[in-house]
């Protein structure tokens, strides 16, 4: 019998990697992978790693100016030296994140977002083989709006939790979204004291609304589920466009056997029963209040705005001291 992880990709899902450690991609034979501050950090302290550090540093060594500006530089080779090692072992696209202390600028996004392209396209990587994480605020999705737009810059809206931020991001015409099962579901379990299972799971359930919302009014934005606790809600959502998921939890599938039927149907979705349509569109007052309305998406988007940002200046802080020894 064909593995778990084989089923899934029969459903027409595709399997992406969720990863810093591109030793550990291959194994699973995803189509694309994606990556955060917080696994490249993870990552870099591996001595495997170290070489990639290395041209790091020498990028930002040749830069020149303050300490700084040179480890602002060194940073943003890193994350395309990581890109560049893992798109040698896919076929698809890596997702390189931009600086979440730019979540609330967007013309400091879409500036960084430039710069990370055109590192890429200085070691030979194209732009259509990389797409750039911002986090879904209103500033970063009016900034995915232009640079897909305006540049084809194609992005993924990361640290997603509510459905305000998917409609509006599908209105921004953006690649893919990111929304956060797992990280949902650590929030209501926190915050009612009870377990979730399956189909019950609130992330599970919040990717399915998305997905059916997105197939009855024919938005092209891909859904791709991310953060998962566990391979049961991986099974639920069976179907879904892309799942993105970390490599302990793509060896159990690996390693499983048990069945995995599709779930989530694009044509099903499209005929059930119709979810009512909402906008956004330039109508940053109303965005805002649906998210400060739905307080889980609010808590969990600043949450996860804070715990990139640090995890980006710890990996620059180190970055920093290798400049300066």
């Amino acid at each position: 019998m064909s593995t778990s992880l084989d089923q899934l990709k029969a459903t027409g899902t595709v399997v992406v990697s969720d990863s810093g450690d591109f030793e550990s991609i291959d194994a699973y034979k995803p189509q694309d992978a994606t990556t955060n501050p917080s696994l490249i950090l993870a990552a870099v302290g591996k001595a495997r790693y170290a070489s990639l550090v290395d041209t790091a540093v020498q990028f930002g060594k040749a830069k020149g100016g303050s300490v700084e500006a040179q480890a602002s530089a060194a940073m943003d080779r890193l994350l395309v030296e990581f890109g560049k090692a893992i798109l040698a072992i896919i076929p698809g696209r890596i997702s390189t994140e931009v600086d979440a202390r730019l979540s609330f600028d967007k013309e400091g996004t879409k500036a960084k977002a430039k710069e990370l392209i055109a590192l890429y396209d200085s070691v030979g990587i194209k732009k259509e083989r990389v797409l750039i994480k911002i986090a879904s605020t209103w500033e970063g999705i009016q900034a995915a709006r232009e640079l897909e737009r305006d540049d084809g810059i194609h992005c993924n809206l990361t640290l997603l939790f509510g459905f305000g931020q998917a409609v509006a991001c599908a209105e921004a015409g953006v690649t893919l979204i990111s929304p956060f099962v797992g990280r949902i579901l650590d929030w209501y379990k926190k915050n009612t004291g009870k377990n979730y299972e399956g189909d019950g799971d609130p992330g599970v359930q919040s990717v399915k609304k998305i997905f059916n919302y997105y197939k009855q009014y024919k938005y092209n934005t891909i859904v791709m589920g991310a953060s998962f606790r566990n391979v049961g809600e991986i099974k639920a959502l069976a179907g879904v466009d892309f799942l993105t998921i970390s490599p302990s939890l793509l060896e159990e599938l690996k390693n499983s056997s048990d069945p995995v039927p599709k779930k989530l149907d694009a044509g099903v979705a499209a005929q059930a029963e119709a979810i009512p349509k909402v906008t956004y569109v330039d109508n940053e007052p109303e965005f805002r209040w649906a998210l400060l309305q739905d307080q889980m998406a609010f808590d969990k988007l600043h949450e996860g705005i804070k715990k990139f940002a640090e995890d980006g200046a710890t990996l620059q802080k180190i970055l920093r001291e290798k400049l300066s020894a």
